[in-house]
């Protein structure tokens, strides 16, 4: 369906299509001129008019922010954002990502997200690399859960979590390899369940 627009129509409406999966609302005609250097607002709605006739968005008359995307195209926003990458070997720094992955009829919880896992220190639970978890977020966990931890330096892991008297062991399951001990070490939330693509 892309095919039937010109580039430049083709990338104006991947820009608005990203901006409303980042901000959940459309960008106003100034910020599509400011992005694509565009002089005149009224050379911006030339091709609004077009995306619209073409049926790739919906415009309201007498809001700044008018700009949605059509009905076919929002139903492809729907899922959980894929929030990056995270360890399941050595730590390394989380990076975001700008992809999503539909797990919401699966485990639909308010702030849920998807990361998927990198290495084998989580296999005798089932989870293996390339499988994505998903994570409820939250700041604390019960001893024994699955969790995803971020340290001061800003390294992400996937371990079992173990509380003790002034550190918190992270244990992976691989019996092959050793727990990770750590002071300065935070939840960024518990694994709720594990989506493997066969």
């Amino acid at each position: 369906m892309e095919s039937e627009l010109t580039a430049r129509q083709k990338k104006i409406f991947n820009y608005i299509r990203r901006h409303i999966d980042k901000s959940g609302y459309g960008p106003t005609v100034r910020e599509i001129a400011a992005a694509f250097d565009i002089a005149s607002p009224n050379g911006v709605v030339c091709h609004l008019d077009a995306l619209v006739q073409k049926g790739f968005i919906v415009r309201q008359a007498r809001k700044s922010r008018s700009i949605e995307l059509s009905p076919e195209f929002q139903e492809e926003t729907r899922g959980l954002p894929l929030a990056g990458e995270v360890a399941a070997g050595s730590m390394h720094e989380a990076i975001e990502q700008d992809e999503r992955i539909d797990f919401d009829r699966l485990l639909n919880k308010r702030g849920a997200f998807a990361l998927q896992v990198r290495g084998e220190s989580m296999i005798e639970a089932q989870i293996c690399d390339g499988d994505f978890v998903i994570v409820h977020p939250q700041k604390t966990a019960q001893s024994g859960d699955i969790v995803v931890v971020r340290t001061d330096e800003g390294e992400a892991t996937l371990k079992y979590w173990f509380p003790e008297k002034n550190r918190v062991r992270l244990q992976p399951a691989n019996r092959k390899m050793k727990p990770i001990y750590r002071r300065d070490v935070r939840v960024i939330g518990v694994v709720k369940g594990v989506v493997r693509s066969l």
